[in-house]
């Protein structure tokens, strides 16, 4: 089988001395063999590979499968990502070449008898695959603890912003005037009741939802 005059059943001759490798119940050829099974029908022929683009991580090949009389018998294309897989981080240009082969080897037939896919090309797709879910998984930032929330001594309401004051600073005001933490509007009304008693006048605290007056102050 060393002159170009190859028939179909030569190639199905070589295809039966290529060893497959079997993924979730089906066999693909390595890209190995069909080189191999291509050598004995073409000892002279040449495989050529060429980069059609490579930038950003991104290496697209074209690899082309030629007789010995320089007649094109097939081409084949592949496309990796250089974060698609933990392999792919150091090797994808040479993993986009292996799977161009393998496919330009499968358009003239050899190692065709399962699929036009390699074993090496549906490798690496399962891992792109996974990647996501282990190796390549995106970290998350991480997230921004939870806002500490403060409750009113006095109405048990969340003490929240207030009249252009933030809530941690009402609470830190109110905790050192009060010596507990108090919303806005019961800060004023406890003011009110502290000041009545200073001035030892019988306390009336105005009207406010949730307020219960007079209690008790730590001065």
């Amino acid at each position: 089988m060393a002159d170009s005059n190859i028939n179909y059943k030569d190639i199905e001759k070589v295809n039966l001395t290529i060893k497959t490798t079997n993924i979730k119940g089906k066999e693909y050829a390595e890209v190995n063999q069909r080189i191999r099974a291509f050598r004995m029908l073409y000892p002279e022929g040449s495989i050529t590979t060429e980069i059609i683009s490579l930038e950003n991580g991104i290496c697209v090949m074209k690899a082309s499968v030629i007789n010995e009389k320089g007649e094109v018998l097939g081409t084949g294309h592949a496309f990796e990502k250089e974060s698609a897989s933990f392999i792919n981080k150091t090797s994808y240009i040479e993993n986009c070449e292996t799977s161009a082969v393998g496919r330009a080897l499968g358009m003239c037939g050899i190692g065709i008898d399962m699929s036009i896919a390699s074993y090496e090309e549906i490798a690496n797709a399962m891992a792109q695959q996974e990647a996501p879910q282990k190796a390549q998984k995106p970290i998350k930032k991480a997230q921004a603890s939870k806002k500490q929330e403060f409750i009113c001594k006095n109405c048990g309401q969340p003490v929240t912003d207030a009249e252009g004051h933030s809530a941690e600073s009402i609470v830190a005001n109110t905790k050192r005037q009060f010596n507990m933490i108090l919303c806005m509007n019961c800060a004023h009304e406890v003011k009110k009741y502290k000041d009545s008693l200073s001035k030892q006048e019988e306390p009336v605290a105005e009207q406010n939802d949730g307020l219960q007056l007079p209690f008790p102050i730590e001065d």
